[in-house]
């Protein structure tokens, strides 16, 4: 079986984090949770807690239990503080004084990649689905472009949404892929480390707060500066 007219067996899957990766969102993210945390909580938590490279649940976890809240009670108000977040997040993204950027190079690269019939596009984001699909909206960018996803609304640990993509490719073209034709692009360590266990390879892109030798050092397959060079990239992912 096959889509597009090539193999599915050679098919790539590439799989996109967004934040840092293919947009700036200047601060949105960490503004609206804050706001709905202290509203929810009483407390934002430590304002300087790293959010990168985690997915929206476990970041609010990690907070709440800074703050000393238990994992029950975090639990019991999980999903008022998403529906709440989700709702704030619309308005940050909004927000006149921090117009989120989407980064040089990106468009040109979505655009290569899905010209070509051997690759399929996707997200792997940290992001809740509706989350996801504003920031990329809010930047000019169409979500319904990538085919194969996993957000942070599909698992609270980063680890576990490549298995999740893999199980939706399969499904989409109709037969198993192996692990190594999958590749995630990203600007953390998480993101060059949580495909490991389906055997994906990783790509780093040093437009977040990773230089390529940190990216690289966790066992990026390649790393570049920033996605301008499209041809150098789609070598990079097509292997």
């Amino acid at each position: 079986m096959s889509i597009g007219g090539t193999s599915n067996a050679t098919k790539t899957v590439v799989l996109f984090d967004i934040d840092g990766t293919i947009l700036w969102s200047d601060g949105a993210g960490r503004r609206a949770v804050h706001k709905v945390l202290e509203e929810v909580f009483g407390t934002t938590g430590p304002a300087n807690h790293r959010f990168d490279g985690k997915t929206d649940k476990q970041i609010v976890r990690e907070l709440m239990n800074i703050a000393g809240h238990s994992d029950e009670h975090i639990d019991a108000r999980m999903e008022q503080v998403m529906e709440r977040y989700l709702e704030e997040l619309r308005e940050e993204l909004r927000h006149p004084d921090h117009p989120p950027q989407r980064f040089g190079g990106v468009l040109e690269l979505l655009d290569a990649l899905e010209a070509r019939d051997d690759v399929v596009l996707g997200l792997l984001t940290g992001n809740l689905e509706e989350g996801a699909h504003e920031k990329l909206r809010v930047v000019g960018i169409d979500p319904t472009r990538f085919r194969v996803n996993a957000y942070g609304s599909d698992a609270e640990h980063r680890p576990d949404l490549p298995p999740v993509a893999r199980q939706r490719a399969c499904e989409l073209l109709g037969e198993s892929l192996p692990g190594e034709r999958f590749v995630v692009i990203g600007d953390t360590p998480n993101d060059m480390t949580c495909g490991r266990g389906i055997g994906a390879r990783a790509i780093g892109v040093a437009t977040g707060r990773y230089s390529t030798a940190e990216l690289a050092s966790h066992g990026a397959y390649a790393v570049f500066e920033n996605l301008h060079d499209t041809d150098a990239v789609v070598r990079a992912i097509i292997g």
